[in-house]
């Protein structure tokens, strides 16, 4: 159970920041980004259910999906180290409920014949916004998990990976089932 009844500590003051296993480290590092951008992944993922009161099982997922990044946030902020305890790590049965869920998802759109601006609905317009902070994430944390020294679980990897995928599904959806997709035109304003 996390406690929190204190917001400020003024640790870090000193531009430093401590990982869940007490390690402090720069708020500039790599790791610190990776979460960091997990959180941002997430934030942006609840501006867009503000949208989705008509939409319920989609609302749903997406909740599922903000739940599973606090768990990539913790599972990131605690290095996986050999000889020491698990903390919270990512699974691949959180990947393979999205994959079903952007199944679902994707039987019900319209076939595509072009790539798609963002755009459309409100809701569909965040949940773009959101893949795009979301593959930020996914870059620093592939980055992360290429430095010898910085563990990172494979599940994690490609937990952010698949959520990109659901998160462009999602706004097809969101968008009438692709109806209201607006479709980039190569050349249009040449």
């Amino acid at each position: 159970m996390v406690v929190l009844n204190r917001i400020y500590t003024r640790t870090g003051d000193d531009g430093t920041t401590a990982l869940g296993s007490g390690e402090r480290r720069p708020k500039y590092d790599l790791r610190i980004a990776a979460y960091g951008t997990v959180d941002e992944t997430n934030a942006v993922i609840g501006i867009a259910r503000l949208h989705l009161a008509t939409m319920p099982e989609l609302d749903a997922m997406l909740g599922r999906a903000q739940n599973d990044l606090f768990d990539l946030g913790a599972d990131l902020a605690v290095p996986q180290r050999e000889g020491k305890a698990e903390r919270l790590r990512v699974l691949s049965s959180q990947v393979e409920r999205l994959e079903r869920d952007i199944d679902r998802l994707n039987a019900d759109l319209q076939p595509l014949n072009s790539f798609v601006l963002p755009g459309g609905t409100p809701a569909a317009a965040h949940l773009h916004l959101a893949r795009t902070v979301c593959r930020r994430a996914e870059r620093i944390i592939v980055e992360l998990a290429a430095r010898p020294d910085e563990p990172v679980g494979e599940a994690a990897i490609h937990y952010m990976n698949r959520l990109s995928d659901f998160l462009f599904i999602a706004s097809r959806t969101a968008n009438g089932n692709g109806a209201g997709d607006v479709l980039w035109v190569p050349g249009q304003n040449r």
